[in-house]
């Protein structure tokens, strides 16, 4: 069969993980400076993480191999220039470019981005697109080379809530229709999850983007503690005489939180359940 130039470029994503240690705490800074400028987070000791890095690489399939690139390929090139670097390592001691610089989530993934490019083993037809590191399961940055902003900060928070989806356009036999069981007039409930993507500068002496303590007070008093064990259809104004469909409540977080959140709201992403998912995006 004849290789059809017009396919598209596929992605292929591959994950690794590592564990390893670090503090934010300077060296060059005195203890007050040092407290100052990482307040709550600063700390003479290490703390760990075990991340997960998921590096995404673009490519058109060779006919030969059916692959964008071989797996074994990628596997060797992260193992070589970021695993062998960072795991089992304290960031702060051992990986010299974080001697006199925090190692914060945006400066690992913009070290792990240097090392993977200036390595130049992905071939021509191969290029890296996107990198995402997870530091816990509440908060991970990525590194989107397609678009700007390119790097952004995502934090996950949970709140539990009933809601009822009822319109009131509807008759009560066309809600049933439409609705079904989620219709009941006593209403279901659903524990939320709220992942809040934002992108700043990154600051030169913090290494971070935004301040993760000023994004929960945000988060929490405008969103988790206003819905949390609320029925969404009765107890908020905003809800009022509007279907409290999931899509509708990721609206209306994101406008809340728009004009409040440290830097640029890129995107809010609402679970429902582990089936339904639902995003609103800046752009």
């Amino acid at each position: 069969m004849p290789h059809d130039a017009s396919a598209k470029p596929v992605r292929l994503t591959r994950k690794v993980s590592f564990s390893a240690g670090h503090r934010y705490w300077l060296s060059s800074k005195t203890e007050a400076e040092n407290r100052k400028l990482f307040g709550q987070w600063a700390s003479p000791f290490n703390h760990g993480h075990n991340y997960v890095l998921a590096v995404t690489v673009e490519g058109t399939v060779e006919p030969s191999s059916g692959m964008v690139v071989n797996i074994k390929i990628i596997d060797d090139l992260l193992k070589r220039h970021v695993l062998s670097k960072f795991d089992q390592k304290s960031l702060n001691d051992e990986v010299p470019e974080f001697i006199d610089q925090a190692p914060s989530l945006e400066n690992l993934l913009l070290d792990i981005k240097r090392r993977i490019t200036e390595s130049k083993e992905l071939t021509d037809s191969v290029k890296l697109v996107h990198l995402r590191l997870d530091e816990m399961p509440t908060l991970y940055a990525e590194l989107d080379l397609t678009k700007e902003p390119m790097l952004t900060i995502t934090r996950s928070y949970e709140f539990a809530a009933s809601h009822r989806l009822h319109s009131p356009d509807l008759s009560p036999e066309e809600n049933i229709r439409l609705y079904g069981k989620c219709n009941n007039p006593a209403g279901h409930g659903h524990n939320y999850l709220v992942d809040v993507t934002v992108s700043a500068p990154v600051n030169a002496e913090t290494g971070m983007s935004v301040d993760i303590a000023c994004l929960d007070t945000v988060v929490n008093e405008q969103v988790v503690d206003r819905y949390d064990h609320k029925n969404l259809s009765e107890d908020l104004p905003e809800f009022k005489g509007r279907v409290a469909s999931s899509e509708i409540v990721a609206q209306e977080i994101f406008n809340r939180l728009k004009e409040n959140v440290p830097g640029k709201l890129c995107r809010v992403r609402l679970t429902e359940t582990a089936r339904n998912i639902f995003e609103v995006n800046a752009d």
